[in-house]
């Protein structure tokens, strides 16, 4: 049976070429005949030397960013053709730190610093209680702004309080020195959105900055609490009360798995140190103004405790919204 399929495969052979000599005498006597033909090796090298030129158009596709890319893409014709990757039309992605800064909101305005004195409670028009959070806005000044062209976005820093010029190291003296302002307490830098929202330099923020029934966001580092357990840190029910249990009746209970994975899980909700977080409260509304005193008063609770620096700016949910 090997020796039939080799001679069979031999046999397939000679036929082949003598076919393609035939062909070719045949082909030779009539170009032979006719001067007009052209030869075999001409006929044959058309094929493999023509290339046929087709152009490729281009769009031109305008994004936010200003930017203009040209993109080619693939002429539309009949036949079927292999495109090449450079053809194809190819996404333009925004994945650099200028396009997500771009796409980043901002407010329009600068926000201040502001010391938490305390809360209270007031009575509105109609005798409603209103829990009431009181923000000192104590010599908030302008100390520096950042542009575009020299650090990459617009913010400006603000400085607020006072210190003694003793407790303060001399770079920073010499950099309150150089925007013509007292040595601050604390100073903040915050994001605007673009050119109109910079104030100049040892320009002083007061709590006119604001209007009455605005809403702003508000973040401060929250109270610290020291090491807690997980019944106080994160709600646990703890362990029974019975049933064997002793001594541990307010522990986590288990906290992994045998021999799958093997290991405590990362995230895992356990004991360790609570607050002291940086924690923000969204779309405080702004309940009453005394610009005489400096004072916001502020619908609801504020992170942190007594005495504490927290930094306040217009909303970016609820801009300029007034009720």
């Amino acid at each position: 049976m090997i020796v039939s399929r080799v001679m069979s495969t031999q046999r397939g052979a000679v036929l082949s070429s003598a076919l393609f000599i035939s062909s070719r005498r045949i082909f030779s006597t009539i170009t032979s005949s006719r001067r007009d033909l052209p030869s075999l090796s001409e006929f044959v090298s058309s094929f493999t030397t023509h290339h046929i030129e087709e152009p490729v158009t281009t769009i031109s596709t305008e994004v936010h960013t200003n930017i203009t890319t040209t993109i080619p893409i693939a002429p539309t014709g009949s036949g079927h053709h292999r495109l090449r990757r450079a053809e194809l039309p190819l996404p333009v992605l925004f994945d650099s730190p200028q396009s997500a800064l771009s796409r980043k909101q901002l407010p329009k305005r600068a926000g201040t610093i502001a010391f938490k004195r305390g809360m209270m409670s007031i009575f509105d028009e109609n005798g409603v209680r209103i829990p009431v959070t009181i923000l000192q806005i104590d010599r908030a000044q302008v100390t520096y702004i950042k542009t575009i062209d020299q650090h990459g976005y617009f913010a400006v820093q603000v400085g607020a309080g006072a210190r003694h010029a003793k407790n303060v190291t001399k770079p920073m003296l010499g950099h309150f020195s150089k925007a013509c302002v007292a040595p601050k307490k604390i100073v903040a830098e915050f994001r605007v959105r673009d050119e109109s929202g910079l104030l100049p330099i040892s320009h002083e923020i007061t709590a006119h900055h604001f209007k009455e029934g605005q809403f702003v966001d508000i973040w401060a580092r929250s109270k610290g609490k020291g090491f807690s357990g997980v019944m106080k840190r994160h709600g646990f029910s703890g362990l029974p009360a019975s049933h064997g249990v002793s001594v541990s009746h307010r522990s986590a209970g288990s906290t992994g798995q045998s021999q799958d994975p093997g290991r405590v899980l990362k995230g895992k909700k356990m004991a360790g140190r609570m607050g002291g977080d940086n924690v923000t409260v969204q779309n405080a509304k702004v309940v009453k103004i005394y610009p005489e005193f400096g004072l916001v008063l502020v619908k609801g609770p504020v992170p942190g405790p007594k005495y504490t620096a927290v930094s306040i700016q217009d909303a970016l949910k609820k801009p300029d919204v007034v009720e």
